[in-house]
């Protein structure tokens, strides 16, 4: 469709519905340029029609905490006393002109903000920041099964409707800037629609009931022994049954618009661990990889940091310290480093010899086609090893 100016909630959702059509538009085409002139273009027309309020003080204090790394006794200087920060943070003490000063000189949170009052309205325009639409369609709030009247009676609601939605994760779970999560992703991530699918994924695993998760259970030996499921055709489907008997819960929720996500490693609100797959590639070595990747975390991070979830676009190379640790332990569950070194199949990748070195492991053999595809980055190559279409039929409809 030609893009052209939103002026009713006809020409919104005729966006939205392109929009849907668009998300896997390829950087630099025709499509991706469209992509984005209807993002401008719904965006403009969500704040005109649902005008979103400023965050109120203490927000905008916890955001710029958890941007800067910083704890409640770093806000000593700015704020009197630990006595006194405790009381603002709690919303129990206003900020006096003093301390306003010292957060916006030192701190650089914006006065305008800070100079505001708290108002129930604030929490409203914070959860219309969320996507609503895409929440409605997918029938995540109860008696609402996607229709466009369902997304105005929705909005009508959202006190309300997600009040219910959050109950599992916490009211933080609204405000996406206080949790401490870490991203890796190319692309600008919407955090709100982060948050949603993270509140979405909590909330599927706390249905479910498990053995107890003892810490410390992925090792490399673990993880090399579900890699060996992907020789069976119904490897995926055993993989969350192995994940399950060890108190490992593997949710597949897809991906929101905004996210860009494969995977994520999280935790319950009572401790248990979460691995989550979007499927956002329906292909067998995306699966393993993606797979691979968030246990990763799990064994190296949330075992023995005080993260609380790590989310991963995993087209992007890893650039930090904890995602080239969880890229190594992946790879070499995967397909250990001395056997890939000795394979020769960077030199020599034929479809046959791809075979052979993936029957020797007793692994599929898209676990090597996808890293061949990987390293020399060529997509076009192996195509036909990869597993295009193996996975979703799996576990049934991605969205419920």
């Amino acid at each position: 469709m030609k893009a052209k100016v939103i002026k009713t909630e006809a020409d919104y959702d005729a966006a939205m519905a392109r929009i849907d059509e668009l998300l896997d538009a390829k950087p630099g085409t025709p499509q991706a340029d469209e992509l984005e002139v209807l993002s401008i273009l719904v965006e403009l027309f969500e704040k005109k029609t649902f005008p979103i309020d400023l965050p109120d003080p203490i927000s905008a204090i916890r955001f710029r905490m958890e941007q800067q790394g910083l704890e409640a006794k770093d806000l000593v200087p700015y704020l009197g006393s630990p006595s006194k920060v405790s009381e603002v943070l709690a919303g129990h003490r206003n900020l006096s002109l003093s301390m306003i000063r010292k957060l916006v000189d030192e701190l650089g949170v914006p006065a305008n903000v800070l100079v505001r009052q708290p108002s129930p309205q604030t929490e409203l325009s914070e959860i219309r920041k969320f996507p609503v639409r895409e929440m409605v369609k997918r029938r995540w709030f109860p008696g609402f099964v996607g229709t466009i009247h369902d997304v105005h009676q929705a909005r009508n609601r959202l006190p309300e409707l997600f009040a219910a939605f959050v109950r599992t994760a916490g009211e933080v779970a609204l405000r996406p800037a206080l949790n401490r999560q870490y991203v890796r992703s190319g692309s600008h991530m919407d955090p709100y629609a982060l948050a949603a699918w993270r509140i979405r994924v909590l909330s599927l695993a706390l249905a479910e009931k498990l053995p107890a998760y003892k810490k410390d259970t992925v090792t490399p030996s673990f993880l090399q022994e579900l890699v060996r499921l992907s020789y069976l055709s119904e490897g995926p489907r055993l993989a969350r049954e192995f994940l399950n008997k060890s108190g490992i819960h593997l949710i597949i929720e897809s991906h929101l618009p905004g996210t860009f996500l494969d995977g994520a490693a999280l935790r319950l609100p009572t401790g248990e661990p979460v691995v989550a797959l979007t499927l956002r590639h329906d292909r067998l070595d995306s699966f393993w990889s993606t797979l691979c990747h968030v246990c990763a975390h799990l064994a190296l991070h949330l075992d023995h940091d005080h993260a609380e979830a790590f989310f991963d676009d995993l087209a992007q190379r890893g650039t930090d310290k904890c995602e080239k640790a969880a890229d190594m332990m992946a790879a070499e569950a995967l397909i250990p480093a001395k056997q890939w070194a000795a394979s020769g199949l960077r030199e020599r990748h034929t479809p046959e010899a791809v075979r052979l070195f993936a029957e020797r492991l007793r692994i599929t053999p898209a676990i090597p086609a996808g890293r061949i595809r990987f390293e020399r980055n060529d997509y076009r190559i192996l195509k036909n090893l990869v597993g295009t279409g193996k996975v979703r039929c799996l576990f049934g409809p991605v969205n419920n």
